[in-house]
């Protein structure tokens, strides 16, 4: 188990054996653009460390504005390089390394409703930017479930050949900027995977934390959205990787989270007898829900290594043993889209 951040940053960014050997065989080098943020430095870090591990073939940048000193100098320290540059000025792209690999992580979530024209021109503008400047890489594309519509409870959830229903502007946003890579997959053949990821668990931030806390310290847990996947970022992390394999033109699309539907109502039930304590909950459940099927990621990349049950005890842990949140919760309970 993980109890302190440096264990944490250790198992995100620890490379698989399917990792490293994707690594062996990657020609060229591999750009991660927006790795700043969640995701980004222990996706920055895998990355570094397949590649040594690999024998070293190529160069792995790490693209971000980079606010935070330490953030940057820990992705240095994986033997990445980095670059500092605000991928909303075309010039700067246009100045970026060439590459025949990217991972896309560039997007904007919260603050959506009260600076919507911000979070249009960074979900639309810079992917457009980035295509623009490599229409000749493979591209993964990190997106959202949130463009495809609520489900019921008959639903197992949406399958990629779905059509979209974003619900607001952040769901909306995030569709235009898939078109953007879908246009730029067409009209230049640009290889691109559409990455559309549910719920990354950090054990900071997460679904699974936020339960696990609300029933730590006597909060009520809203039953307004009663259903949800997630899969451990690590996994996450390490699909996208090996993701660049599965890019195409017309642009593919790929479901990314766990094999499991997890009920809000069993998991903080789950704590609350993990942790000795009585759980209350708010709200009913409105048989609504954004729900993803991965089964052809698991058929193309294999099943994820941390297994729910496993992934509950290492939140349930993390919690106890009083760990850093970031601060950032998922709402995944808004159903107006309004983020």
């Amino acid at each position: 188990m993980s109890r302190t951040e440096e264990e944490l940053e250790e198992r995100l960014s620890r490379p698989t054996t399917a990792d490293i050997d994707f690594m062996q065989r990657l020609e060229g080098d591999l750009l991660i653009l927006g790795a700043g943020g969640k995701m980004g430095p222990s996706l920055a870090k895998l990355a570094g460390r397949a590649r040594e591990m690999a024998g070293g073939k190529g160069r792995v940048i790490a693209v971000s504005r980079f606010s935070a000193a330490a953030e940057r100098e820990s992705i240095e320290k994986a033997g990445v390089g980095t670059i500092s540059a605000d991928l909303l000025d075309r010039a700067t792209v246009e100045r970026l390394p060439d590459s025949a690999n990217i991972l896309f992580l560039a997007g904007r979530k919260f603050g959506s409703t009260d600076r919507p024209d911000l979070t249009w021109a960074i979900n639309t503008i810079v992917p457009a930017n980035v295509a623009h400047r490599y229409p000749g890489s493979r591209i993964v594309v990190f997106s959202t479930g949130n463009v495809y519509p609520f489900v019921t409870r008959s639903s197992n959830g949406s399958v990629e050949d779905d059509q979209p229903e974003p619900r607001g502007e952040y769901a909306q946003s995030c569709l235009g900027r898939e078109r953007v890579f879908e246009y730029y997959a067409r009209e230049k053949e640009t290889r691109v995977l559409l990455f559309r990821l549910n719920y990354a668990t950090d054990l900071r931030y997460g679904i699974l934390p936020e339960i696990a806390t609300r029933v730590l310290t006597g909060q009520s847990v809203s039953l307004t959205v009663g259903r949800f996947n997630t899969i451990w970022q690590g996994d996450a992390n390490s699909y996208a990787l090996r993701g660049l394999d599965l890019c195409a033109t017309p642009a593919r699309i790929l479901n990314v989270t766990g094999p499991d539907l997890v009920t809000v109502r069993k998991v903080a039930l789950h704590f609350g007898r993990r942790f000795g304590k009585p759980v209350r909950f708010e709200g009913e459940d409105r048989d609504r829900a954004l729900l993803s099927r991965a089964d052809e990621c698991h058929r193309q990349l294999g099943p994820p290594a941390v297994g729910l049950d496993e992934l509950l005890e290492m939140v349930a842990e993390w919690v106890l043993s009083g760990g850093r949140s970031l601060g950032k919760p998922t709402r995944f309970e808004v159903t107006d889209g309004r983020f």
